[in-house]
């Protein structure tokens, strides 16, 4: 399929014929999304503030990274955040879920498990996010709720969006599923609280930045080394993310010889699809280190990346939880 999501970001006469399913594709979501604000379809209110984070468009934005910065951020500010998620390439025998550690990413979903190691917050997986909230409040002691995407799942009520933005990519097209990477209209965008831009240049509202750390080895996690290390040097690449193409270029800039192996996003990694002919080294994100781990070779890294946001942002964010009229 990823013939047809470069076709969003390129002219391609593949969009006029597709058209008419986006026509067809905006009604349902609007009519979706009347029905929940006229309270035809229910609507369920959590007792603690909920803010989503999510995008309108498919395809990697910066999501995961921002939710750690901002559980991390609310912790420092004497909040006890809790985070649910929808658990994108998990497949649970039960839900709800509680993510651990040590759970295994098959069930939970890579972006859960990343979240719950790096935050040390409570983390619940279920496809049904009022579900996973209800059951979130009465497992764990928060006051505040993070929605690891969801900005279209209305049944749950929330108190504020962040939406988040590729800077380099932006809305492609413009046009929505299938014809165009959006999943709602980019009139959205007025209606959401903080709008966050993930790179790129002279964007608008806030900008985001993933800072890059050093090289952690997958099978001797103490091993560590900087990140030039592999400069000038032939290695593989592997990324099964939303832009692979992003961590593709980051390893270019620092001068490696890359083969690279993109995936879709979410991808079930097997043995064979971490293993070749020759010993280079293979270099991985992080969100694909933590489905790698049982066939960890030494010649095996993955790099851990952090957002970076000007402080601003929580400040503003944080006001808005404490803002009476969101009860």
């Amino acid at each position: 399929m990823r013939w047809l999501t470069d076709s969003w970001y390129q002219t391609h006469p593949l969009r006029w014929l597709l058209l008419p399913l986006s026509f067809l594709y905006r009604l349902v979501i609007f009519v979706r999304k009347q029905a929940y604000q006229r309270d035809l379809l229910t609507r369920h209110k959590m007792p603690v503030p909920v803010i989503i984070v999510g995008n309108i468009s498919i395809g990697g934005t910066g999501k995961t990274p921002f939710v750690i910065w901002l559980a991390e951020q609310l912790k420092q500010a004497g909040f006890q955040p809790g985070i649910i998620s929808r658990g994108y390439g998990g497949h649970s025998p039960i839900y709800p879920l509680d993510v651990s550690p040590d759970s295994n990413a098959s069930h939970s979903g890579d972006e859960p498990l990343l979240i719950c190691r790096r935050t040390q917050c409570p983390v619940v997986v279920d496809p049904n996010r009022s579900q996973a909230a209800v059951h979130l409040l009465s497992q764990h002691h928060c006051d505040v709720i993070i929605s690891d995407d969801g900005l279209q799942h209305y049944a749950l009520q929330r108190d504020i969006e962040i939406t988040l933005v590729d800077g380099s990519r932006r809305f492609g097209n413009k046009l929505c599923l299938p014809a165009g990477p959006l999943r709602e209209p980019m009139s959205r965008l007025s209606s959401v609280d903080f709008v966050i831009y993930n790179g790129g240049e002279s964007n608008p509202c806030y900008q985001m930045q993933l800072v890059a750390e050093e090289w952690i080895n997958l099978a001797h996690p103490d091993q560590r080394m900087p990140l030039d290390a592999f400069a000038g040097k032939e290695i593989h690449a592997m990324a099964g993310i939303g832009h692979p193409q992003r961590f593709f270029d980051l390893l270019c800039d620092y001068k490696m010889i890359v083969h690279p192996h993109a995936f879709d996003d979410h991808h079930a990694f097997k043995a064979s699809d971490v293993n070749f002919a020759n010993d280079l080294p293979l270099l991985m994100t992080e969100k694909d280190a933590v489905k790698c781990q049982p066939y960890a070779q030494k010649n095996h890294w993955y790099l851990p990346v952090s957002a970076r946001l000007d402080d601003s942002l929580i400040q503003a964010i944080i006001k808005k939880i404490k803002d009476p009229a969101n009860g």
